[in-house]
């Protein structure tokens, strides 16, 4: 069956949350509702999902900051990686990066996620040799 993607309703973020965990791409120092809240606070960020038949299988964030896009959680649940899904959330991100005048997209992968590193490089993402400095300037 053919997923829907669509912008994730609050019914979904325990799903969402759930994924994020399955997939690998929860981490401690960052609270996922805390995530998903600030991505949808506003017209600058989002958070789509993929739903098969009231099954959360995937997801995407997406945002820009006034000069860029920027992906964050892409995620697909196990059971359903290697097919397709990871792709249509990345392309259906860019798609509404796009829709807001939005040319060039960037993400953070950590070195050490050779597989995540390759997923990327076939969809056209490419190392741009730069240091990604951060700085925690209030406590969420």
């Amino acid at each position: 069956m053919t997923p829907t993607i669509r912008e994730i309703e609050d019914a979904d973020v325990p799903a969402v949350i759930a994924l994020w965990h399955a997939a690998g791409v929860a981490r401690p120092w960052n609270d996922p509702a805390t995530d998903i809240a600030f991505a949808r606070r506003g017209e600058h960020g989002t958070v789509l999902v993929a739903e098969v038949e009231g099954r959360v299988l995937a997801s995407a964030m997406a945002g820009e900051d006034g000069h860029r896009g920027w992906l964050y959680y892409v995620a697909v649940a196990p059971e359903q990686q290697s097919s397709g899904l990871g792709r249509r959330m990345v392309e259906a991100a860019e798609a509404w990066l796009a829709s807001r005048g939005v040319w060039k997209v960037q993400l953070l992968v950590r070195r050490e996620n050779a597989g995540v590193l390759g997923f990327y490089d076939h969809l056209g993402y490419r190392d741009t040799n730069s240091v990604c400095l951060q700085k925690v300037i209030a406590e969420t």
